[in-house]
């Protein structure tokens, strides 16, 4: 029984006194009785050992605790050697030392046994768990081996006085870096960007002058725009582009309507920070988005996906009968996992990375973090190959329930666990959902919020510079304008922000070469497609997992996208940038014309004779995404989102620029970008604690 399960087990501070009883008594007796303070460590010691022999688990200190007094005992009472009572803290302090050294040695500190009783499960594998248990015992070793030599040389009582004052100090640093070790190592490069910059809403401002100015009028920058115009900040978001959104916008042709990028929104059910975003800015969820339908097509069969997670576990429990048991356990861990992740959400709207959990709940929380999300945190350190291994021996199975990594844009034995099951199995969990009205819409209701709060965003306004002054933030330069603000947000690839818009030379050149190290995620290519069909019998998202293909009929998810009996279709499969020639080119809009009658021809398997009823058509390569989003590559996630790449903190090395979007925590997606802005916001207004219940 385990610490996690409050059984009866003598709590790790406790028992390294019961280890240390024997040592006490054979140290104390010793200069008293002679040879008695021997026999009687002994005896202890096997006492001790008697109920690790039972349970058939061992002690390290206890086992040699055992064997030097066996030793001790035969050599005193068989042979006379008195040197085990006239050298008892030399010789005693100098086996624990090397008992210390042995442990670590052989990978398996002493320490880390004991701290086991403190600990559930879910930590012994840790690798943190590890090297923390290897710093306390390597302190531990330094304990006694000073203590020995103290001994050799000193006599009592100062020996004493000074070896037991070590001991004390063992006692306090093992009691303490449990704490501090991790929270250190978790924040210790973040603090190289966590300035603090005061920004005073209630203070006067003077024309072009702003409490925050965003930069890009993404799904993150209107978030965290949104949030602070709410709490009275005076915001100004600058876009590039004719209309606001990013990748979460919408275009429309002869009454049918098409989104750029958005298909299928996470974070929408009870503690979802979407659901959290539109608590805090008084919106209702069933105005602005609805529950998709899907269906996955996989070895030329089709699967309707329930939206009932008992009904998916049913469903395919009967393909794959075999697998039943291992399913049922799998989804009810991966829900209990995906809750644990949302725990804490309630009180800042969004869960934080390691750094934040420091900086906002303490170093004791980071500590507690795996004892409080043990499943989650199970999650956290396998790739969800790993996990799917876990489970299933079928890889057909494995395969299905990897049908919505496309929304992550890595693979299965690259990505991490934990971020397949909040990006993509969650969808299988609680549901995605499309946005009424269009991308566009959700973005506009964004932005009509910060603008009915004294908010101002400036369309067709491309950043040209960032302002620095002195290290910090001064406001940006757009054309001839300047505009003025002590914290500017930029919701742009940081690749473009660091290099571009700040400047190489204003940045430490290793933190450059980190930037330019960045590969870039996966692009797309998108065909869009108006047809005279009535196509409401499908679900709105079709994925094709034969043809590596997307189907959206978004006209399924709201009527109004489309003209009455009409449809309007896109298809999306993944792309490489550099695949497409110059745009503009001949060979360009030749490859453009040739991969859409490709995917067209492909989705006729799923539709047929869709392409006798086009009469709208459209189509997006990487480098028309990278055109209207100004995302290098026309990356959909902007950096790749694998277990290979570390994001941009969401603070930076300029005093007062912060990121938002796909390029920093946690990453790509409507979910994952309102995140981003909910902890921006969170930090510009000094992470006041919300009082909002879960």
């Amino acid at each position: 029984m385990n610490a996690a399960s409050g059984g009866r087990r003598v709590p790790g501070q406790l028992y390294i006194l019961l280890s240390f009883i024997p040592w006490i008594l054979y140290w104390v007796l010793s200069g008293f009785t002679g040879g008695v303070g021997v026999v009687a460590a002994f005896v202890v010691s096997i006492i001790i050992i008697i109920p690790q022999l039972l349970r058939e688990e061992f002690s390290l200190m206890d086992f040699a605790a055992v064997l030097y007094f066996s030793v001790a005992v035969v050599a005193v009472f068989a042979f006379g050697l008195n040197v085990f009572v006239e050298k008892s803290g030399f010789l005693g302090y100098l086996a624990l030392f090397l008992m210390a050294v042995f442990s670590l040695a052989i990978k398996q500190p002493f320490t880390f046994q004991v701290s086991k009783r403190d600990y559930p499960e879910v930590y012994w594998r840790d690798s943190l768990f590890l090297s923390i248990n290897n710093v306390i015992s390597g302190v531990w070793a330094a304990v006694f081996l000073v203590s020995a030599i103290t001994y050799l040389f000193l006599k009592p009582p100062l020996s004493v006085i000074l070896s037991n004052t070590l001991i004390v100090l063992g006692i306090a640093f093992s009691m303490t870096y449990p704490i501090k070790g991790p929270a250190r190592r978790a924040y210790r490069e973040f603090k190289k960007y966590d300035w603090l910059v005061e920004v005073d809403p209630r203070k006067p401002k003077g024309e072009g002058e702003y409490d925050v100015i965003i930069v890009g009028a993404g799904v993150g920058g209107l978030t965290c725009g949104a949030l602070l115009s709410k709490n009275g900040y005076k915001i100004l978001v600058l876009e590039q582009h004719y209309q606001v959104g990013g990748y979460c916008s919408s275009f429309r042709r002869r009454g049918f309507v098409f989104n750029t990028g958005v298909e299928d929104v996470s974070g929408l059910w009870e503690r979802g920070p979407l659901t959290y975003l539109l608590g805090e800015l008084w919106l209702e969820k069933d105005d602005l988005f609805v529950r998709n339908t899907r269906r996955i097509i996989f070895k030329g069969r089709v699967i309707d996906v329930p939206n009932d997670l008992s009904k998916l576990v049913e469903l395919l429990a009967g393909m794959f009968p075999e697998e039943k048991e291992n399913i049922v356990a799998f989804f009810d861990e991966a829900r209990i996992a995906y809750e644990e992740c949302y725990r804490d959400a309630h009180l800042y709207g969004a869960p934080l990375p390691a750094e934040l959990i420091v900086k906002v709940y303490g170093e004791r929380k980071l500590l507690d973090y795996p004892k409080e999300h043990p499943h989650f945190y199970d999650w956290m350190n396998k790739t969800l190959k790993q996990k799917l291994d876990e489970y299933f021996e079928n890889e057909d199975l494995k395969t299905l329930l990897c049908a919505l990594i496309g929304y992550v844009g890595s693979k299965p034995d690259k990505v991490l666990a934990a971020s397949a099951l909040t990006a993509s199995i969650s969808y299988f969990l609680y549901g995605g959902y499309y946005p009424r009205g269009g991308a566009q819409n959700f973005a506009e209701v964004l932005r009509r919020f910060i603008e009915d709060h004294g908010g101002k965003v400036l369309l067709k306004h491309r950043v040209d510079a960032i302002l620095v002054e002195d290290g910090r933030v001064a406001g940006v330069r757009c054309g001839d304008k300047i505009f003025k603000a002590p914290v500017v947000v930029a919701n742009a690839n940081a690749r473009e922000v660091f290099l571009e818009l700040v400047g190489e030379e204003r940045l430490d050149r290793g933190f450059v070469e980190y930037v330019k190290s960045l590969r870039m995620s996966p692009s797309a290519f998108m065909v869009f497609l108006g047809v005279d069909m009535d196509l409401s019998s499908y679900p709105t998202i079709i994925i094709d997992l034969d043809e590596e293909l997307h189907i959206v009929v978004n006209s399924n998810a709201d009527s109004s996208l489309a003209p009455k009996g009409k449809a309007s279709v896109t298809i999306t499969t993944f792309a490489n940038y550099h695949d497409f020639p110059e745009r503009g080119t001949e060979e360009y809009v030749k490859k453009k014309k040739a991969r859409a009658e490709e995917l067209i021809k492909k989705a006729e398997k799923v539709i047929p004779e869709l392409s006798k009823h086009i009469v709208v058509q459209d189509a997006a390569t990487p480098k028309t995404l990278e055109r209207y989003t100004s995302m290098p590559e026309g990356a959909i996630y902007s950096f790749d989102q694998s277990i290979e790449t570390k994001k941009p903190y969401f603070k930076t090395p300029i005093k007062g620029l912060y990121l938002v979007g796909a390029s920093t925590f946690p990453g790509g997606g409507v979910e994952g970008a309102v995140i981003s802005g909910i902890i921006c916001a969170n930090d510009i207004m000094g992470w006041n604690r919300r009082t909002r219940t879960s």
